[in-house]
């Protein structure tokens, strides 16, 4: 690519740079673009140059592979219910170690090796998630009952990127798993988000799931309701869908479900007039 041809892009980019600094961005991040090495590397170096720009970005993560991985080394048979892990007392001792320690950690490591300023913290820290029991079937699985973003917001304010695991503290001392989609939804609200980008393995919403080209660029909460009654919302896509309307009633502006696997999907989606994935409209 020539010089001219890259400072084209960069002057491109001006007004959506203008549009975002400032403001608050919630990335919720797993799915394939964990997993994958290169990929994760791009979304780290994506993110670490929204910060750059100042973009307030807040990184949300799971790691539904890592903790599978540990309870097949210990020789735990991982149970769900309706999508949600059944977590016993051993089972969120696997999950903290997992989310609030590998995972959290090593992403705070390759945010500053990429020459970001990063902070773990967990959703026991400063209580910044409070949940109580969902359903007694699901063990120590929690719902969000309130968000304290004031940790989070003294991290912006000093520069940077607070990444945060999806574990919950409860009123007794209980630690609570946390669905991260949940999560992000509830945390973006409670920070009057700008955007939140839920980054998945799947181009967005579908009006047939099973053709890529039937991606539903826009869509509105009340055209979301009324697609999953007629069925065009189905499997896993739901609980995603619901996490973008929720998001949504919590008071941020906009909100993205789109293909994590696609390199650079971030800057794509806030940074160009291309965007990516289904953008969720109040």
């Amino acid at each position: 690519m020539k010089p001219t041809e890259r400072a084209e892009i960069l002057v491109q980019a001006l007004p959506y740079i203008r549009q975002y600094t400032g403001k608050i961005v919630v990335i919720k991040y797993g799915g394939n673009a964990m997993t994958s090495e290169s990929l994760k590397q791009q979304v780290m170096e994506d993110i670490v140059l929204l910060r750059l720009v100042g973009v307030n970005v807040v990184l949300v993560h799971g790691g539904g592979p890592e903790i599978n991985s540990l309870m097949d080394r210990l020789r735990k048979k991982p149970e769900f219910v309706d999508g949600l892990r059944v977590t016993d007392q051993e089972t969120i001792d696997i999950v903290q170690m997992v989310l609030a320690g590998k995972v959290n950690k090593s992403l705070v490591n390759l945010l500053e090796t990429k020459g970001g300023r990063a902070v773990g913290l967990s959703g026991i820290d400063d209580r910044l998630i409070e949940a109580k029991f969902k359903d007694k079937r699901l063990g120590l699985v929690g719902e969000i009952t309130r968000v304290n973003p004031e940790a989070v917001l003294d991290l912006l304010a000093k520069n940077y990127i607070p990444v945060i695991s999806t574990i919950a503290a409860g009123e007794n001392g209980e630690i609570f798993n946390i669905n991260g989609d949940t999560a992000a939804a509830y945390i973006a609200g409670a920070l009057n988000a700008e955007r939140l980008i839920m980054m998945t393995d799947i181009a967005g919403i579908l009006r047939d799931p099973k053709d890529p080209s039937t991606l539903i660029p826009e869509i509105t909460v009340d055209e979301a309701h009324a697609l999953r009654e007629s069925g065009g919302i189905t499997g896993g896509m739901i609980p995603k869908a619901e996490c973008c309307i929720k998001a949504i009633k919590e008071g941020v502006k906009k909100v993205i479900i789109m293909d994590g696997r696609v390199p650079h999907s971030i800057l794509i989606e806030l940074l160009t007039d291309e965007g990516a994935g289904t953008m969720f409209l109040a």
